[in-house]
């Protein structure tokens, strides 16, 4: 049985080899981890929910978290602010928060960067949520519904 730094190598790899935008729950996490490591799935499970309490406890504790190559964790307090209820238009006031900021890594960037974008399955076109929409036009002789970006 491989240690548990193995085992969150794992874990991160198998995040990683996903090609489309899908949810993994933890128990298909576990799954997985159990069956490519070869222990019992019970003890993937006590390993992947004591790696989580850590980074809970540590978080909760203002702790910063640095997974060399993987990302940062950090518990930032976002300050207070004014803000205005769309509804309404009455201003609100909304207290300031503690919440967790993660920066990338630089394998995990570069795994990003290399990876295919996610086609969406009506239109066939990539999708990036975080980048911004570019403008598209028709293009003559081309194709019904072909588009070219701009």
């Amino acid at each position: 049985m491989k240690n548990p730094k193995q085992i969150a190598a794992v874990v991160v790899h198998s995040y990683s080899q996903r090609l489309c935008m899908a949810t993994i729950t933890k128990k298909e996490l576990i799954d997985r981890v159990a069956e490519q490591e070869g222990c019992k799935r019970i003890v993937a499970k006590r390993i992947i929910q004591s790696f989580l309490d850590a980074i809970v406890d540590e978080l909760g504790n203002g702790n910063r978290l640095e997974f060399r190559d993987f990302g940062v964790f950090e518990s930032k307090i976002r300050a207070s602010r004014q803000a205005q209820n769309p509804k309404t238009m009455d201003k609100v006031y909304v207290p300031s928060k503690r919440t967790v900021k993660f920066k990338i890594g630089r394998i995990m960037k570069e795994r990003m960067l290399s990876t295919p974008p996610v086609h969406d399955e009506a239109t066939g076109l990539p999708v990036e949520p975080s980048a911004p929409q570019k403008q598209t036009v028709g293009v003559r002789g081309s194709a019904i519904g072909a588009r070219k970006r701009v």
